[in-house]
């Protein structure tokens, strides 16, 4: 099942919006039921939790983790074409492990282990527009799937896969009504295994934590197609792989996370859990990564994020903070971060049902006193309404 919107900003005009692929086969309608099911009783219980001292190995972690409730793999980048003309794009891979107690209740030729869901999202600069589509499937029949030897995750014909090794390409393709994308991404850098320990902290309560890993520099090539047009494009993207089984603290509501690519071949990754009261949940954290690679793990104490303004979506009514100023004393790095355009907003009640922001930024600021500039994506989730616990 899949779905498609078109964002133009309204400059004074309303939206227009355009919904494409609405058909639901018998098979899709039973995942739409399954969703209710699986979002509302996904006990910890039945799943293997994230603990310390989790040992990593590639090309075997850029597969598929069934013992792990939650797993998704979060691709960003920047495009632009010869003529310099730019895009922003997203392409991420949900698998969700349904319970034993949940699959037993089904009826047996639809009963389902793992459910699949996927974002496909393109920021048109040039043009102002920013379009996304969802799809949605069951394990089974070739619909959807993932590899745990390597990557090659699927759903249809929407992928991300790649050939053996740790340093191997991967080839990412999707396609709506609107957009299509096919890119080879070549890492520039190793595997970056966030947090301490091999875990990444989410809380403070035994197991609250996740396996979390990015490669930040990936060079890439390929084309673009955007209504009748096919570009061939360039640039650079940032994978995320995460996976665990843990809930949220009950009090946190949503997360703001940055990824940004700076053009002194550093990277920096940061996330702010926040709390209802506004706080931030101190297991908050970052990385910041060299140009050799190295790497070093940030604490909420380490940076601040301060926004200097908001945007309200005509869509949905959220109201995200926008222009934000990043700083990290140690590092004697000051940025400030702008979206390409406001409007960047997803939401996928056909899918993972969460309305969220997740937009193609650029960078502009200083570190050691001397001019740095890049470019990066951010992600903003529960403004539209509260996050669950399991997400």
């Amino acid at each position: 099942m899949t779905s498609a919107a078109r964002q133009v900003p309204s400059g004074g005009r309303r939206q227009r919006w355009t919904r494409i692929g609405r058909a639901r086969t018998a098979a899709g309608t039973v995942v739409v039921l399954l969703l209710g099911s699986l979002f509302a009783h996904a006990s910890t219980t039945a799943f293997q939790s994230a603990e310390p001292g989790y040992r990593y190995s590639f090309p075997r972690d850029h597969g598929a983790h069934p013992v792990f409730r939650t797993e998704w793999w979060y691709y960003t980048g920047h495009l632009q074409t010869a003529s310099g003309r730019t895009f922003g794009y997203e392409l991420t891979f949900f698998r969700r492990g349904m319970p034993p107690e949940d699959v037993k209740t089904l009826p047996s030729r639809w009963s389902v282990t793992q459910l699949y869901l996927a974002h496909f999202a393109v920021t048109d600069v040039a043009a102002g527009t920013f379009t996304f589509s969802e799809k949605v499937s069951r394990e089974g029949l070739g619909k959807a799937g993932a590899d745990e030897s390597g990557l090659h995750v699927w759903i249809d014909d929407w992928k991300a896969a790649s050939s053996d090794g740790q340093a191997a390409s991967h080839q990412l393709f999707a396609r709506d009504g609107h957009a299509a994308l096919s890119l080879t991404l070549e890492p520039a850098k190793p595997p970056v295994i966030h947090g301490t320990e091999g875990i990444s902290r989410k809380g403070a309560a035994p197991g609250q934590a996740s396996h979390y890993y990015s490669l930040t520099r990936l060079t890439t090539t390929g084309s673009l197609r955007i209504g009748a047009d096919t570009f061939p494009v360039t640039g650079t993207s940032w994978m995320d792989h995460e996976f665990g089984s843990a809930d949220l603290s009950p009090d946190v509501v949503g997360w703001d996370w940055f990824s940004l690519q700076l053009d002194d071949a550093t990277e920096l990754m940061l996330y702010r859990l926040r709390r209802a009261d506004g706080t931030s949940e101190p297991a908050s954290s970052g990385t910041v990564i060299d140009a050799d690679g190295t790497t070093r793990h940030l604490t909420l104490g380490d940076f601040s994020v301060r926004s200097a303004g908001t945007w309200t979506s005509p869509a949905s009514k959220a109201t995200y903070p926008q222009q934000w100023h990043v700083d990290v004393p140690s590092l004697h790095l000051s940025l400030d971060v702008v979206p390409v355009m406001a409007d960047q907003e997803l939401r996928t009640a056909r899918s993972t049902q969460v309305t969220y922001w997740e937009g193609a930024v650029t960078v502009t600021g200083s570190r050691n006193d001397r001019p740095v500039r890049g470019r990066g994506y951010v992600e903003l989730t529960g403004y539209a309404e509260q996050l669950t616990r399991k997400l």
